[in-house]
């Protein structure tokens, strides 16, 4: 059996330069998220983090990886996560998901939201709404001494009741110097004995919630996931981190969804 890497603690020193890299990536986020009207292609939206991150002097972390092809993950409507800018046009009606990492000397931020483009429905609202919701629960459990299950399980525990589902083969992770730490970070409660976490553990916590089925698929190009019966995906993502006190969001940002749709 493989043995399982360690989680990596942050000291003082990484946890400064993780707070500049996230703050970073959020304002990227915020600049390009701005851009999501109709008209607009996903590729313009890509084009335009580029030039941001260079103004920043920082790189995408995504860019490369693994050989993905774009500065940023931008996903449309049944569109999960990993989705690719290109000539696509945004169309009143639809829901962008935009993720953006960035690396700055060396140290990463991590975060993700979903923009609604014009008027949409209200059930996508509630989708929008129950996912930005259950970010926050679960970043609630980012607390020294809790098990890292407690933390996964409020998204799933939030979004269940709604009638929303969780996508259960893509993940949250820690993050650092590397885009992918341990731990792993599901969006449901995991089976067996999990870490507790510690101060200094800065994790990249991200629901990925469908309006229909969990299930989903990868398309052809390799990279863009969707929602196997093609309903609406939402997704919203922060670097958090673990302190002797409340969580620190990294990537701090205005919340954009609306709760009072909910009900609850």
């Amino acid at each position: 059996m493989a043995k399982r890497r360690k989680i990596r603690i942050k000291n003082a020193r990484e946890i400064e330069l993780m707070r500049a890299a996230g703050q970073v990536a959020s304002e990227i986020l915020q600049e390009v998220a701005s851009m999501a009207k109709p008209g607009v292609t996903t590729g313009e939206i890509d084009a335009e983090a580029a030039k941001l991150m260079q103004k920043n002097g920082c790189k995408s972390a995504f860019l490369g990886y693994r050989g993905f092809p774009g500065y940023t993950c931008i996903s449309v409507n049944e569109e999960v996560v990993h989705g690719i800018g290109g000539p696509r046009v945004i169309h009143p009606g639809d829901i962008l998901k935009i993720d953006v990492g960035i690396v700055k000397n060396g140290w990463i931020g991590d975060n993700a939201t979903t923009v609604p483009v014009g008027e949409v429905p209200d059930e996508t609202k509630r989708l929008l709404a129950a996912t930005e919701e259950s970010l926050f629960a679960a970043i609630d459990k980012a607390r020294a001494g809790l098990r890292l299950a407690e933390l996964c399980g409020a998204v799933e525990d939030h979004v269940k009741p709604l009638g929303f589902t969780v996508v259960r083969e893509f993940v949250g992770h820690g993050v650092g110097r590397e885009l992918h730490e341990e731990p792993q970070i599901p969006n449901y409660r995991p089976s067996g004995k999990t870490p507790i976490l510690e101060p200094g553990m800065i994790l990249a916590i991200e629901p990925m919630v469908n309006a229909g089925s969990p299930h989903v698929r990868i398309l052809d190009d390799g990279w863009t996931v969707i929602t196997a019966d093609r309903k609406a995906s939402a997704h919203f993502e922060h670097t958090v981190l673990v302190t002797e006190g409340d969580p620190e969001l990294l990537t701090n940002r205005p919340r954009t969804a609306t709760p009072e749709l909910l009900g609850i």
